[in-house]
């Protein structure tokens, strides 16, 4: 489809999509495009081709996608001004941190960020701290990478190093993304870098969350906070933090609202992403370390009498057994079952909850892989644990050699979409944060 568009004027194109700008000058996040450029615009994307010169467009569009002419530039003037405030920084590395709630517009202000930094040629590195909505590493993870050119989709970026974390909110999991984005902010700032642009997830509302963003304002004490406001969301947030530079930022007009179950969506395109070209492979647990806070397969059984005395009272020999800090994990076969009387028992003597997992049920969890140096390799899930042989079967596109696995709070079932995990009371404590994440 060929349309022609006006100087001053925007054509928002929500993906799937691809865009081709045959003549005239466009601009996307503050990249000029030649002519001939073709840009692909993903799933549950919105992207604003900015008209400064009459512009001729030929557009592919698919299911559900959506091109509309809007009066005007949907980039507020307050993203302007935001830059010229980064324009003469006291001090390099300059240390901007982005604040806002869910679908406010905060990759987008990135990217625009980026993009003029990288006209005046600085070395700008990109630190993603948001598990839900990742766009430079997979979900679950934090990571970074430097942009060297202009680049309309920071999901296109390949990321230099990875965290991984194992869980879609950082409300279960509080201490491991501040604990992973201080590694690879430590790991940028080796690299001699001119800004570093962190950008946070969306959880913005309660006292929970002004808490957790307050902790990584103050453990990374950036030089600059943009906040992205819609309407008052950031009140309590705005209050905690008067002692650091702040500066708010507009959230466009346009910005496209997605759902849980759109957002749940496009982590399942990212987790088809990062598996492309999978196989399974089968390792024996005798070669890998195996960091797994759920069923506690790279914990030691610790002591024998213990676990003697637990398979008494239990009576039965589970298929695995892992006295953990706060609670005790028994695998037993899928048919077994075991009397909740017995349960109880263990429960008393060990004055730990017991948590009882049937084989099959761990099958799918998402995990992150490791070379002997705890180098990120990739992503896998877990096809099927065979307890008796101890050999884990990975489905993944890795194929160097595993020294490390980390299991986490994610499972997916064989189409890679997120399924329900096995231990229910994970997500009971939670579930005012589903709509977030």
């Amino acid at each position: 489809m060929n349309q022609t568009i006006e100087k001053g004027k925007t054509l928002l194109v929500d993906g799937p999509a691809s865009v081709s700008v045959i003549s005239g000058k466009v601009e996307v996040f503050g990249f000029v495009l030649g002519n001939m450029r073709k840009v692909i615009v993903r799933e549950g994307n919105r992207l604003p081709f900015v008209v400064k010169e009459t512009a001729t467009f030929d557009s592919s569009v698919g299911e559900d996608a959506n091109i509309e002419e809007v009066n005007g530039n949907t980039i507020p003037t307050s993203w302007v001004k935001a830059y010229e405030e980064l324009s003469k920084p006291e001090v390099k590395p300059f240390t901007v941190m982005v604040i806002g709630p869910v679908d406010s517009g905060k990759t987008s202000f990135c990217t625009f960020l980026i993009n003029k930094l990288l006209i005046k040629r600085q070395k700008v590195a990109i630190l993603d701290g948001d598990l839900g909505q990742s766009d430079v590493g997979p979900p679950c993870t934090v990571s970074y990478t430097f942009v060297t050119k202009p680049i309309i989709d920071l999901f296109d970026l390949k990321a230099r190093n990875v965290f991984f974390v194992g869980s879609t909110s950082p409300s279960r999991v509080i201490n491991k993304v501040i604990e992973g984005l201080a590694l690879l902010k430590q790991e940028i700032l080796s690299n001699n870098p001119d800004y570093v642009i962190i950008n946070t997830d969306g959880w913005v509302k309660g006292e929970d969350a002004v808490n957790y963003k307050v902790q990584l304002i103050e453990k990374f004490n950036p030089d600059i906070i943009f906040f992205i406001q819609q309407k008052d969301e950031l009140a309590s947030l705005l209050n905690a933090t008067e002692k650091f530079r702040k500066v708010m930022v507009h959230s466009p007009s346009v910005i496209k609202q997605r759902s849980k179950e759109k957002r749940r969506r496009l982590r399942e395109l990212a987790y088809i992403k990062y598996l492309r070209n999978a196989k399974v492979r089968s390792i024996p647990l005798s070669w890998v370390k195996i960091e797994d806070e759920l069923i506690g397969l790279g914990w030691n059984r610790g002591n024998i009498r213990q676990a003697k005395k637990i398979h008494e009272l239990l009576g039965m020999i589970p298929l695995h057994l892992a006295e953990m800090e706060d609670r005790i994990c028994i695998v037993i076969g899928k048919r077994r079952w075991i009397n909740p009387e017995n349960i109880k028992k263990v429960e008393e003597i060990t004055g730990k909850k017991v948590v009882v997992v049937h084989k099959g049920e761990e099958e799918g969890l998402l995990m992150a892989l490791y070379d002997s140096e705890r180098k990120f390799l990739g992503m896998g899930s877990l096809r099927e644990l065979d307890y008796r042989r101890k050999i884990m079967k990975l489905y993944t596109p890795v194929s160097e050699k595993i020294s490390m696995v980390t299991l986490g709070r994610i499972k997916l079932d064989e189409n890679l979409k997120e399924t329900q995990i096995f231990m229910e009371e994970n997500h009971l404590d939670f579930t005012m944060f589903e709509n977030l994440f």
